[in-house]
């Protein structure tokens, strides 16, 4: 089915662009100057929304507001055991009022391998979405997203928060998430992306991401739950699991697989673009600027 746009939707716009190199408090000054000239560079080519990946600080999510003047800017996603919310609530208090109205929160459990004092991450996410309520000022359910994945997150995400920011999905998880989450939350999956029409060589580059990932028990229980099985696995990824979960190919196959998305259900796309030369880090603007063309004005 395809998702109508909501406000909260079109807030986003229909493509952002994920990255997880935006991270002013990890770099250098030519760094932290290097990734206000792509921010700059991004707002320029139409992207709706940037968003800060790979567990950002609050300061970074301040840092990369301060340098823009129309993008929301969205953490996609801060885990919640890195940051405690009354930290997390200062720091947004922080950010200048008429910017903060630009920013959104995107919250996250994490994973058990990552974090020694995961437990009961629902009961975990519920507790720290009371604390940002009850927090002053609150970080309130119109300016906060979950990563949520499956049935009572994605529920969860519907009541207390805008929506839904999932991260590596399939359409099919797409069209479940929009099921579960009704029609006025947001949905905003995040899609990899490998430009390079050689498949066999794009999905060798994918397959260097997709590895690490298939060691979260999150991510392996939620592709099981969509039909694929422990072989896919095997190898850092079936040509069957690579080809459902990225998008591999020119700009026009992006573009192709990214409607494929919303009409899925979604109401805006995070594009993270995975390059072989970078090791999949860095600020691929060439890249960035090849997708804006590409979409034109549909971004």
């Amino acid at each position: 089915m395809t998702s109508e746009t909501s406000g909260t939707g079109r807030a986003f716009g229909r493509v952002g662009i994920w990255s997880g190199a935006l991270h002013p408090s990890r770099v250098d000054d030519a760094g932290r100057g290097a990734i206000t000239e792509a921010l700059a560079e991004l707002e320029g080519l139409g992207y709706g929304t940037v968003w800060i990946g790979g567990s950002p600080t609050p300061g970074d999510a301040a840092a990369v507001v301060a340098a823009t003047r129309t993008l929301t800017v969205a953490t996609g996603i801060l885990s919640i055991w890195n940051h405690t919310a009354e930290e997390v609530a200062a720091g947004v208090a922080a950010i200048d009022p008429e910017a903060r109205r630009r920013f959104v929160l995107g919250l996250g459990v994490s994973h058990g391998p990552m974090v020694p004092q995961y437990a009961k991450p629902y009961s975990a996410m519920v507790a720290y979405l009371d604390a940002l309520d009850a927090a002053e000022p609150s970080v309130g359910s119109g300016h906060r997203v979950l990563a949520a994945l499956g049935p009572k997150m994605l529920k969860l995400a519907a009541g207390r928060s805008l929506g839904a920011h999932p991260y590596l999905v399939t359409t099919e998880h797409t069209a479940e998430a929009r099921e579960a989450l009704g029609p006025d939350a947001l949905l905003a999956p995040e899609l990899t992306v490998v430009l390079d029409t050689d498949l066999d060589r794009a999905r060798t580059t994918a397959r260097t991401m997709l590895g690490m990932y298939l060691q979260l028990p999150n991510y392996t229980d939620n592709l099981l739950r969509l039909g694929f099985t422990e072989s896919d696995f095997d190898g850092g990824g079936s040509v069957r699991l690579l080809d459902a979960l990225f998008a591999l190919g020119d700009a026009e196959q992006v573009k192709r697989r990214t409607q494929e998305y919303l009409d899925a259900g979604a109401d805006h796309v995070a594009l993270q673009v995975l390059t072989a030369e970078e090791g999949g880090a860095g600020l691929p603007r060439a890249a960035w600027r090849e997708l804006a063309e590409a979409f034109g004005d549909e971004l």
